[in-house]
C-alpha cells in the first residue's frame, strides 16, 4: 500500500552490512514510498550524517564491521540528530538494550515485517505533516 503524503516522501537510511538484508528491507521501504540510502556498517552512516545528509528515518542492523549499530545510533545521537526517527534491528535479543542505552527509539526483531515497517514510516509521515 503506498502512502498518500502531503510534501515529500520520507527519507530512510538502511544500515546493513549483509547484502540480501539490506535489499530486501530496500525493496519494502521502496513498496512504501521513501527514499532510501543504503550504508554498508555504522561508520559510512555517521559519515553521511556529518556531510550534512538529513533522514527521517534511519533502520540499523547491530552487528556490523567498523562500527556497530549501537556505536553508531551513539555518535548520530551525539551529533545533535535528536529528531530522526532510530530503529535498531537485529536477530539478537541482547541487541534491544544495546540499541535502547544508545538513543535508538525503536528495536525490532529480524526478520522485519512490512506491517512493522509500515506502521513505522507511518509514524514517521504524520510527524512530518505536523511539524511542515
Amino acid at each position: 500500500m503506498a502512502f498518500k503524503n502531503q510534501g515529500s516522501s520520507p527519507s530512510a537510511l538502511v544500515i546493513e552490512d549483509i547484502k540480501v538484508d539490506s535489499v530486501v528491507l530496500l525493496r519494502m521501504l521502496q513498496k512504501l514510498n521513501c527514499e532510501v540510502t543504503v550504508a554498508r556498517n555504522g561508520e559510512e552512516a555517521v559519515d553521511l550524517f556529518l556531510r550534512g545528509k538529513i533522514f527521517d528515518i534511519v533502520f540499523s542492523d547491530q552487528d556490523m564491521p567498523v562500527m556497530t549499530g549501537p556505536e553508531a545510533v551513539a555518535k548520530i545521537r551525539a551529533m545533535g540528530a535528536t529528531e530522526v526517527k532510530i530503529v535498531g534491528i537485529s536477530a539478537d535479543f541482547g541487541g534491544m538494550e544495546a540499541f535502547m542505552q544508545a538513543g535508538a527509539d525503536v528495536f525490532v526483531p529480524k526478520p522485519m515485517k512490512l506491517q512493522t515497517l509500515e506502521s513505522l514510516i507511518q509514524d514517521v509521515i504524520r510527524k512530518k505533516n505536523m511539524s511542515g
